[in-house]
This record gives structure tokens, C-alpha cells and sequence, in this order.
């Protein structure tokens, strides 16, 4: 193994561990540090990098989590196998730059309840300046429609935010902006079809709205498992020309991140059964241990990722604002198509957005609600983990809005979900196996403690 000598730049505004974090993620890709090497303990590479263990032991975290390496216990850090051994020849020297759901059966899930409201999650004033200056500043915008592949001015500030917060190099041509995810799913399954793919494969549990679509247009569908690695790929169809829409970065209802090496034996099979992956990259900002996780589509040789993003969860629910980065020749087909349909989303809305981006408030609202919806995760955890005698159990508590409860009650689920709207607690059930979906970033942090505790008593009862 090549000794890890990372050379740290203290002008750069990267934190140290990020620096270490991408000499070592490089060292990996390029086999200068190979599949099951041991890397050094965390005291030793501090004192050989002059740098603190902490710092150490952020970066080991971030590639801990993104798959790049692994811990045993009382052992040590090991590298995993990134690529399969036939990738390997392709691979070389590359770098990185809320829901509803079903599982194999017809599971209903309706959208979370409006019961609580905390202000401290969003700053109406600075939204309502910028769409005031919309309306004083450029009222001519909007007298006319909007562009049918959305606003030209929130295009741009998207493709910018990608690249900066995702890794993800896209030019606003690429991107297509709709009124949420059901219908940009819409809009998708109309380009699929005009490519003569008429299969398509979802994470079980996944999104049961997006299933729908793809029924009711006629797609033949196949689900398949997500376990702790993320979408089983080994159930994947094969010789037939399809599409996988899958949740690498976090799948909502099991926590589960798709390493880095079952990255690229995804975008292999793409390549090898000429097939497309939808990434759907719910709630990729919102992730509360070390750095967000890179996006499928910023890996190189992505060109058969449509990446999907949405503002709903991270700005407030009715700005039903949701894109999509096509593949060029995709995106190539939208436009022969585009002068058929109208922009179902608010032209207003799109303009006020653009403008929040381009001043900073969004990046400033993401920082603030990171931080917000971290402290929140903690202290539901600090209550809940107190109730660890085997009567709740939690899943998904990494990042999100929601966390995954199994309750081990005599009542049922319903039940249950209605003692808990009783306290105004948001809250649904995943009613194919009884687990519940609790909403935790809508109750106000000072209130978390005290609502949780009534709760837990409640359901004992």
C-alpha cells in the first residue's frame, strides 16, 4: 500500500478532513490502495499527517459511508472492492466529481398529515422579498406563459447548485422543471416510451405514486428488494431494454446507502443492457452525519442517469417545484416534443426560486435546516433510545425528514396513528408490514421531548 502522505492545503477553503478524504477516495479508485488492504489506525495517521484524530476520523467516516471502505471491530479500516474485476479495465482512473410506498403488495400511504407546524423551518420574510421583487421588478415575465421545459433563470441556478452541492455537471438544456415528481414522472415515462422501453424495475418498498404512473401507462413492472446495500442489482432483468428508478444516496424508509462499488456495477448493467437508472435523489441535503453523499449521477460514464430532484422537502410541501437532468439525447427528444405540452408549474414560483438561489438564501435555509433538523433527529433519538427495551425500534436515522418506527404494541397500526394525531404528532402507516413513518422535522424543537414522551405513554397504555 502506498503511504498516505496527503499534501494539505491550508488557503483552501475544504476542511482538512475533505482533503484527506479525497486523497485516500483517489488512492482507492486508482488501486494505489487495494481491495482488503488494512489503512492505518486512526492515532497513527494523525501523528504521521500532523492532524488530529478527529479530523482523521471524519474522513474515515465519509468513506466508511459512501462504501469505500469498512470497519471491523477490534481490527481496524479495510478497502472494499470498488470495482467488479471487469470493470476494473473500464474504470480506471476515474473520479468523482416523503413518501408514499409499496412493497410486493398493493401497501396505501397517504401524504403526511399537516398536524404541527414549526416556523423556525423556513424564513417566509425572505421568500416573500424576493418574490415581491419579481413582481415590482420584471412584471412583464409574467404576462406571458412559461417555458414548457421551465424557466431559463431557475435552470441555470439549478445546473449551478448541482455542480457545487452534488457533483453533477449538467447545462440548463438538460434540465426539465414540472409541478412535482408525479408529473415530471409523467413526462418521463412519455420519453421512455417514444425510446421503445416499455419495462421498468422499483425499489420494493419505493415510491407508490411513481409505480402507478408506470401502470397506468402501460409499462410492465418488476420490484425488487432494497436491503442494507441499497437495490438488489443481481435481481435486475437482463437482455431486455429497461429503466431502474432507485434511491442510492438514502432509501426513505430503510436508511440503506448504496456503496460506491454497487454504484458502478449499476451503471455497468445500464451500459451492458443498453437500460436507463432514474436516481431519484430524495432528501440528499438533508443528511446529518459528515458529508452529503456523492450522487449517482456524478459518477463518470453516467450518461445513461436521469437524475430527479425536488423542492418540497427542503423548502416548504406547496412549492410543488421538481426537475429532471436528462441524458443528452434525451433531452435532445424533449425538445422535438416540448411545444406539445404547457409548464404546469408557477411561473411566479419558478422566478421567486431563482431568485432565492441566486442571492444565497437557499444555500443559507439548507445550512440552517441541517443544522435544525439534526438537532431535532438527536433528541428524538436521546427519548426514544431510552424506550430500547424492545417495545420501539427505529430505522433511517442518518439523514431525511422522517424516521421509520416499529412498534411492538398489541394495538394496531391505525390505532396507533390515531393516538398519535391525537397529540397533533405527524405521522402514517407503511400498512404492508405495520411499521410507522414519523415525521419529526414538523414538530418544533422545544416541543420534541415533552410530544414523544405523551406519545410513548399513550401507545403503552
Amino acid at each position: 500500500m502506498k503511504a498516505i502522505l496527503p499534501v494539505l492545503d491550508g488557503n483552501k477553503k475544504r476542511p482538512y478532513y475533505l482533503q484527506l478524504y479525497d486523497y485516500i477516495k483517489n488512492a482507492i479508485i486508482k488501486g494505489e490502495i487495494g481491495e482488503k488492504e488494512k489503512l492505518p489506525s486512526l492515532r497513527n495517521l494523525a501523528k504521521s499527517t500532523g492532524l488530529s484524530i478527529t479530523t482523521v476520523e471524519q474522513a474515515y467516516n465519509q468513506l466508511l459511508v459512501e462504501g469505500y471502505i469498512n470497519s471491523k471491530a477490534q481490527s481496524g479500516y479495510y478497502v472494499n472492492r470498488v470495482f467488479s474485476h471487469a470493470a476494473q479495465t473500464v474504470h480506471t482512473n476515474i473520479e468523482l466529481f416523503s413518501p408514499q410506498v409499496f412493497s410486493g403488495s398493493d401497501s396505501v400511504l397517504s401524504a403526511p398529515p399537516s398536524l404541527c407546524f414549526d416556523p423556525e423551518c423556513f424564513d417566509f420574510n425572505r421568500w416573500k422579498k424576493c418574490m415581491n421583487k419579481i413582481m415590482t421588478e420584471f412584471p412583464e415575465a409574467l404576462f406571458f406563459e412559461s417555458d414548457p421545459q421551465g424557466e431559463a433563470a431557475l435552470r441555470i441556478e439549478i445546473a449551478k447548485y448541482l455542480y457545487m452541492s452534488r457533483g453533477v455537471s449538467c447545462s440548463p438544456d438538460q434540465i426539465i422543471i414540472g409541478a412535482g415528481t408525479q408529473q415530471i414522472t409523467n413526462q418521463l415515462a412519455t420519453i421512455l416510451s417514444r425510446l421503445f422501453i416499455a419495462h421498468v424495475s422499483l425499489e420494493s418498498p419505493g415510491y407508490l405514486p411513481v409505480r402507478n404512473i408506470f401502470r397506468d401507462r402501460g409499462f410492465a413492472i418488476t420490484a425488487i428488494e432494497v436491503t442494507d446495500n441499497g437495490l438488489v442489482l443481481e435481481k435486475l432483468p437482463t437482455n431486455i431494454q429497461t429503466a431502474v428508478y432507485v434511491t442510492p444516496s438514502n432509501h426513505v424508509f430503510t436508511g440503506s446507502v448504496m456503496p460506491i462499488g454497487r454504484r458502478y456495477e449499476l451503471l455497468n448493467w445500464a451500459a451492458s443492457n443498453d437500460s436507463y437508472i432514474i436516481e431519484d435523489d430524495y432528501d440528499s441535503e438533508l443528511r446529518y452525519f459528515g458529508k452529503p453523499i456523492p450522487a449517482l449521477k456524478s459518477l463518470k460514464d453516467s450518461q445513461r442517469v436521469i437524475y430527479l430532484g425536488s423542492f418540497s422537502s427542503t423548502l416548504f410541501a406547496a412549492v410543488k417545484i421538481s426537475y429532471m437532468v436528462l441524458p443528452k439525447k434525451m433531452a435532445d427528444l424533449f425538445s422535438s416534443m416540448a411545444g406539445d405540452y404547457s409548464q404546469t408549474c408557477s411561473k411566479l414560483e419558478q422566478l421567486t426560486l431563482a431568485m432565492f438561489m441566486e442571492t444565497g438564501n437557499y444555500q443559507t435555509h439548507i445550512k440552517k435546516v441541517r443544522k435544525l433538523y439534526s438537532q431535532k433527529l438527536n433528541c428524538l433519538i436521546d427519548v426514544l433510545s431510552k424506550q430500547m427495551d424492545g417495545f420501539v425500534e427505529m430505522k433511517n436515522t442518518s439523514s431525511g425528514i422522517n424516521v421509520i418506527l416499529k412498534v411492538n404494541s398489541h394495538k394496531e397500526s391505525g390505532q396507533l396513528k390515531r393516538e398519535a394525531e391525537s397529540l397533533g404528532v405527524p405521522l402514517n402507516v407503511l400498512s404492508d408490514n405495520d411499521l410507522l413513518i414519523l415525521y419529526y422535522n414538523q414538530i418544533p424543537l422545544s416541543d420534541i421531548s415533552s410530544v414523544l414522551e405523551d406519545l410513548l405513554a399513550l401507545w403503552r397504555k
